[in-house]
């Protein structure tokens, strides 16, 4: 089939033409200082017409391993599209950004704060603006995320297991896992949802933090994805998985049953047994030693990696039921 030559586009007030790069400034307030805070949005066309992929990273602010996996897909070129049009917005939550934190400066979580509105909070209005200047325009959109408050996830694409479509372009990304959870009230990927557009979640490593597997998958993973949709150039090589995901269906916590030091004896995505000793907790005097055993056989999604817990915290996240 021919392809046809694209037209040009609209966003923000400016046109963008067909085979053209275009940097925009998505920007909502000021620092204290009134110095502008420029959140640069950049877009890659092709003469040719295709779909809108959409990369998003750092709406937590905190959560630089996204913002990386972004980074390297602009400074490789892979974001120079084959046909169609790509957006990236590296770092959504600047404000966050700069203070290495998951929060915007009013202590609110951008994504909670979706659709957004026009003339509410903070991360109101930047919910408000990324939802009606540009999500409109897209076909597709991959969301980076990672754990936090030191819990270091495994590299995972998060679907509704209901969302047909997404299942295949999740199985495209080809990520370890594929986790089955519901869409969230008031988050980005839940408003998306609800505007028909797809959006795979990844998940991938902790706060404040880069991994060099995490982001090697995320690249992959979006490469694999952009040749799914005819738009990765021929001169970047697609790896072909060695194995496909394994989809988790369910999944819970194991939670710490005492408060202390604590260690894991094991790492992310490796499977466990039921009663297998999967780290301990003592206490800094060397009286207490808390073996903790899996209650489970699964795989281990998440490990907590802060060396101080209390009774009740979140240690390990381990599927209970695949695919």
């Amino acid at each position: 089939m021919t392809p046809k030559k694209a037209n040009s586009i609209t966003i923000m007030d400016t046109e963008i033409a067909p085979g053209s790069s275009t940097e925009l400034n998505f920007s909502v307030a000021n620092l204290h200082t009134n110095a502008p805070v420029d959140v640069p949005i950049i877009i890659e066309r092709s003469k040719w017409e295709g779909p809108t992929v959409l990369f998003t990273a750092g709406i937590h602010g905190d959560e630089v391993n996204g913002i990386e996996i972004v980074r390297q897909m602009i400074s490789k070129g892979i974001n120079r599209p084959k046909m169609g049009t790509i957006i990236c917005i590296p770092i959504v939550n600047i404000f966050g950004f700069l203070q290495k934190v998951r929060e915007f400066p009013d202590g609110r979580d951008l994504n909670r704060s979706f659709p957004g509105s026009k003339s509410g909070s903070l991360a109101a209005q930047v919910a408000y603006k990324l939802m009606n200047d540009i999500v409109p325009h897209v076909d597709y959109c991959i969301d980076f995320h990672t754990g936090g408050s030191s819990r270091f996830n495994v590299p995972h694409i998060r679907i509704d297991k209901e969302q047909d479509e997404l299942s295949i372009l999740a199985k495209q990304f080809n990520a370890p896992f594929i986790l089955h959870s519901k869409n969230l009230n008031k988050s980005f990927r839940s408003a998306c949802q609800k505007k028909g557009i797809p959006l795979l979640l990844f998940e991938g490593g902790k706060s404040n933090s880069i991994d060099a597997i995490v982001s090697n998958t995320g690249v992959n993973g979006s490469k694999r994805v952009l040749h799914h949709l005819g738009m990765l150039r021929s001169n970047f090589k697609v790896s072909s998985p060695k194995k496909s995901s394994i989809v988790i269906t369910q999944s819970s916590w194991i939670r710490a049953q005492a408060s202390g030091m604590f260690k894991s004896e094991v790492k992310v995505g490796s499977h466990i047994g039921k009663k297998d000793v999967i780290g301990h907790i003592t206490d800094p005097y060397g009286k207490i030693h808390h073996w903790i055993k899996s209650s489970q056989e699964g795989f281990v999604i998440n490990v907590n990696e802060a060396p101080l817990v209390y009774q009740g915290d979140a240690l390990f996240h381990v599927s209970t039921a695949v695919q």
